[in-house]
């Protein structure tokens, strides 16, 4: 008998859980396509510079390495 009512009361927590996440998602304000757009460009244009500043680090880098190995090797 307590193993039943017990198994209703995780039931009505668990609706209670997703009752209050749906109000909670009627609560979002969500961006307009305008927003999107120049977010969406502004991670793009972030990420492109980024992965070049990294290729130039990395690409100076290992030229400082192969400099370093050939004076050690002679």
């Amino acid at each position: 008998m307590a193993a039943k009512e017990n198994g209703k009361a995780k039931q009505s927590k668990m609706g209670g859980f997703f009752k209050g996440v749906r109000t909670e998602f009627g609560k979002i304000i969500w961006p307009s396509r305008e927003t999107m757009v120049k977010q969406l460009i502004a991670v793009v244009v972030v990420t492109v510079i980024t992965g070049l500043l990294i290729a130039v680090i990395d690409y100076g880098a290992q030229n400082l390495i192969d400099v370093l190995v050939k004076v050690n090797a002679a």
